[in-house]
């Protein structure tokens, strides 16, 4: 399941070396604008700790961890919304992402030229999301313009419709991001039919120096605090580390992290703030054959974790073998589990937690 995260951006800002690092996909990285056309995609796997207890516990022959899709996309520029630039591309390729990692460049660096001839994170911010409400004011506009007749009519639906269109309409007026609307769950619904860009997930990547990367700088203070008005995160990014990190063994990278006074990379707090955007958690299979880490929603009910597995396993969900993974390790696997008594059925009610171990049975 994982999820698909755009990495956006203005030209320049470093949104291609960042996607280059996270998964050693080569493209190309050059200092012009739009060097980004067709978006990039790549899969990068989610580190996890326990997996690899898992692994080990269980002696197994193959290891699977869960994989994150991160799609790079075209930099935009101001009057996108209307077409200037890549403006159209890069919005029919944002609203097929479940989230957007904004990159904003927090360096100084005259070899890199900027858009706007100027290092602002502020008002860089400020154009890329401004062009999304712009042209989601425009489908809004638009739907309500559709739903206005039919809710004169009395069809109770439409009227209900209308007054959420409404709703975002100001919201957008206002400069405010559709995701910032409090609705109920019609209104939601209402929400994902729209596709609105601005009502998807954000999270901030400040791309700093690499002198910058322990201690920030004011620029990533100043993005930090309008962040805040949006109740969004910001992930502190050096797109220069990240780039020799990818070239390293694991040994050479936990040392170079050492040296520089970092406890991970700038790709794992990358992946863990996207995991708690999106409310993801993952569960795991063990066995000899293979230990395999599977990514849900937090919420999701065991039959429906069955079908990210395999579409038949919900079909034919019977019940789900359950041991926590702190009880899995405590217990040195299954069998110690079982004597333990801390092995579990569970039915289609329930639902999967954060490291459950788990094994399925199903009708065929």
């Amino acid at each position: 399941m994982g999820f698909r995260c755009g990495i956006v951006g203005l030209p320049n800002v470093g949104k291609s070396t960042i996607f280059n690092a996270m998964t050693s996909a080569g493209i190309e990285s050059a200092n012009y604008p739009f060097c980004t056309i067709e978006p990039n995609i790549g899969m990068v796997a989610v580190k996890d700790k326990r997996l690899d207890k898992l692994s080990a516990m269980a002696n197994t022959r193959k290891k699977v961890p869960a994989q994150m899709e991160f799609v790079d996309i075209a930099g935009l520029v101001s009057g996108a919304s209307q077409g200037e630039g890549l403006g159209n591309q890069f919005l029919a390729h944002i609203r097929q992402v479940d989230a957007i990692a904004h990159v904003v460049r927090c360096f100084e660096d005259p070899n890199v030229v900027h858009v706007d001839g100027r290092i602002d994170p502020v008002r860089d911010r400020e154009t890329i999301n401004t062009e999304l409400m712009l042209a989601d004011l425009d489908t809004v506009t638009r739907r309500l313009d559709k739903t206005a007749p039919r809710a004169r009519s009395g069809d109770k639906k439409m009227i209900a419709q209308l007054e959420v269109l409404k709703q975002l309409q100001d919201i957008l007026d206002e400069g405010r991001p559709a995701r910032l609307l409090e609705t109920d769950k019609d209104g939601k619904n209402l929400l994902r039919d729209l596709c609105l860009l601005s009502a998807k997930p954000v999270l901030y990547v400040a791309n700093v120096a690499e002198e910058d990367i322990a201690a920030g700088n004011a620029m990533v203070e100043r993005l930090k605090e309008e962040a805040a008005t949006e109740n969004a995160v910001v992930v502190m990014i050096s797109g220069a580390i990240e780039e020799e990190l990818s070239s390293m063994t694991g040994e050479e990278q936990m040392e170079f992290l050492s040296d520089m006074g970092m406890k991970e990379s700038g790709l794992v707090r990358l992946v863990r703030a996207g995991y708690e955007l999106l409310g993801l958690i993952n569960f795991f299979t063990v066995g000899e054959k293979e230990t395999r880490a599977w990514t849900i929603r937090k919420g999701t009910l065991a039959p429906q974790a069955a079908g990210v597995i395999h579409t038949d396993f919900e079909r034919g969900f019977i019940r789900a073998e359950v041991i926590a993974y702190d009880d899995f390790i405590a217990c040195g696997g299954e069998t110690g589990a079982k004597e333990k008594g801390v092995w579990r059925l569970e039915g289609k009610d329930y639902e999967i937690k954060d490291g459950d171990c788990v094994n399925f049975r199903f009708n065929v």
